[in-house]
């Protein structure tokens, strides 16, 4: 049986990983990095915990059990790159060749250790085709034609947000731009820009120009669109084709009774 390597970090990103390989036949082999990962995660055969500092022993892991191919999914908190972590030996390193401190640096250059040892990192999107977001609204509720210059404001914004590495989404209102996401993620943002500017927020999510699938994926999922109702937002915008879009029947289930759009849109660069 064909063999994948996973490195877990918490959301439904992991699970739905296992899922899929099992669906198709694959013997997935896990190392999650942290207690609050999904259970079914943790108690998946041939999974083992290890910490995000260790990658000298999640390599030696990965190779005891045949591991050639490998996918990296799941929340890892950015704050947790400024936290006190106990690095071993081989995390040093990978450290000192980052040119920075950029989570995108640090986990470009932890890829480039892992292939240097013989594995090959794949997309976090394989095996995940009918995921992606289509070009297409999802919805009973759509923009207005009023509300097309904001949008088109917020893809904006959004990429030149991505283009900087700060973040990927940004919250509009009234043709401006109200919030910024940075270090504190998707869903605070979304909040922050309810505070500041009240209801009717669009929320607009886009990838980087030139996405590292490796390294990330974009996704909305029910917790963003619960962060949209709970700002009295109209809706959110999300790039097709280069993000994900997971639990789709129960999340426009749920948009739909709260009178809430969800649209993806194609972006030609």
């Amino acid at each position: 049986m064909d063999r994948i390597g996973l490195i877990a970090g918490n959301g439904k990103l992991p699970e739905m990983f296992i899922e899929q390989c099992i669906r198709q036949g694959i013997e997935p082999v896990s190392v999650y990095l942290f207690d609050s990962v999904e259970e079914s995660v943790k108690k998946h055969v041939n999974s083992a915990k290890y910490s995000i500092a260790q990658p000298g022993k999640i390599i030696s892991y990965f190779k005891k059990n045949n591991i050639s191919r490998l996918v990296m999914l799941g929340k890892v908190e950015k704050d947790l790159i400024f936290s006190n972590l106990k690095f071993d030996f081989t995390a040093t390193k990978i450290l000192f060749s980052a040119r920075n401190k950029k989570d995108k640096n640090i986990l470009k250059a932890i890829i480039d250790y892992i292939e240097g040892e013989g594995i090959t990192v794949l997309p976090q999107n394989y095996l995940f085709d009918e995921y992606m977001v289509k070009n297409e609204n999802y919805t009973k509720n759509s923009p207005s034609k009023n509300e097309e210059k904001t949008i088109e404001i917020g893809i904006e914004a959004a990429r030149m947000l991505t283009d900087i590495d700060a973040g990927q989404t940004v919250v509009v209102k009234d043709e401006s731009v109200v919030a910024l996401e940075g270090i504190e993620g998707t869903d605070k943002a979304i909040l922050r820009g309810g505070e500041l500017a009240g209801k009717n927020c669009i929320v607009v999510k886009t990838a980087r120009r030139k996405q590292d699938y490796r390294i990330d994926i974009p996704t909305i999922g029910l917790e963003t669109v619960k962060k949209v109702v709970e700002i009295n937002g109209r809706g959110i915008i999300a790039e097709a084709e280069k993000m994900l879009f997971i639990d789709q029947k129960e999340v426009i289930e749920f948009a739909n009774k709260n009178k809430i759009f969800i649209k993806g849109i194609k972006i030609n660069d």
